[in-house]
């Protein structure tokens, strides 16, 4: 009997480890490619990337162990986040993380890093179908459902241009950019509907607000990938971005009071986002002014990411996560 307690609460746990577990990776795979836009202008941030890419790799294979258990041994729960009206929208940070880490590896392994990155676009794609197909099923979705985080799927195609150029796949780059643009646009539209006219979002999900500034930041990214250079486009993605973090920025005091949940961890890759962002444009325009958001923004991100980090071990140690909600 004194064993059989501990199975059972090991594997109740295992039932309610989270998809939204994948959202860590994104957060410090994000920290690491910012610190590799950050090195032609701080040559510590190189080693420190470096490092930063080999806990992302770790933080990765763990997650994604724990979370292929749970598919084996509990696999109704799977379906029931796959099922959820706001876990759904998270599934595909499993392919996004692909896309971040072939992203990251491309300089150093890129035969590696070029099947992963083929890994991650099958995934997406088909990820992407899934969960759209999913929102326009007849499944009884509500306003109430549609949170920030419903730009995930979105997000995750802009990045396939990333790593996709250098690469040499420059039509399948235009293929995932034009539908993730495509798709930003009309969520925005119904996002900004919800915020304005229906009741606030959750506490727990009230972070995912950051997520405002990923797509705009993202897209400047991939698009100067694509066309070669700044534009009037890319300069109004990357405007758009800084619009969104002076609405986020206001918000701050509001996030500041609430509770810990894993949907914080949705403040890391958008303030990584903004960072390599705003690097790239200083590279590619010789502006003082975007790289001194980049290294604000890189500051920012470096802290959060820390915070959350001891949090999140807190939190688990507690056992306040991998329960039922």
């Amino acid at each position: 009997m004194t064993n059989t307690i501990p199975q059972e609460a090991r594997s109740q746990g295992l039932a309610h480890f989270p998809v939204t577990f994948f959202a860590v990776v994104m957060g410090l795979l994000g920290l690491t490619l910012a610190l590799h836009a950050a090195a032609p202008v701080w040559a510590p941030a190189a080693v420190l990337s470096s490092g930063m890419l080999g806990l992302s790799l770790l933080a990765l294979v763990v997650i994604s162990a724990f979370y292929g258990l749970k598919a084996l041994r509990h696999p109704g729960d799977v379906a029931a986040e796959w099922q959820h009206p706001v876990k759904l929208a998270f599934f595909p940070t499993i392919t996004i993380s692909l896309l971040l880490l072939s992203t990251a590896l491309w300089p150093l392994l890129p035969g590696v890093a070029r099947g992963i990155w083929l890994c991650g676009v099958i995934g997406q794609g088909a990820l992407t179908l899934a969960v759209i197909s999913g929102w326009i099923s007849h499944r009884s979705f509500e306003v109430g459902h549609l949170t920030p985080a419903w730009f995930i799927p979105a997000v995750g195609n802009v990045i396939v241009p990333v790593a996709g150029v250098p690469m040499g796949y420059v039509e399948i780059s235009w293929l995932f950019f034009s539908g993730g643009l495509m798709f930003w646009v009309v969520l925005l539209t119904l996002v900004m509907n919800r915020l304005i006219f229906h009741d606030p979002i959750p506490a727990r999900l009230f972070p995912t607000m950051v997520i405002l500034i990923a797509p705009p930041a993202v897209a400047f990214v991939a698009y100067v990938a694509l066309a070669g250079g700044l534009d009037g486009l890319a300069r109004g993605l990357i405007y758009t971005s800084y619009i969104f973090t002076a609405l986020v920025v206001v918000q701050v005091p509001k996030l500041a009071r609430l509770p810990f949940a894993l949907s914080w961890w949705g403040l890391s890759f958008p303030l990584a986002a903004l960072a390599i962002a705003s690097f790239r444009f200083a590279a590619l325009a010789g502006t003082l002014a975007h790289l001194v958001i980049g290294v604000a923004a890189l500051t920012v991100l470096a802290l959060v990411v820390l915070g959350l980090a001891a949090r999140t071990g807190l939190a688990v140690a507690r056992g306040e996560i991998c329960r039922p909600e």
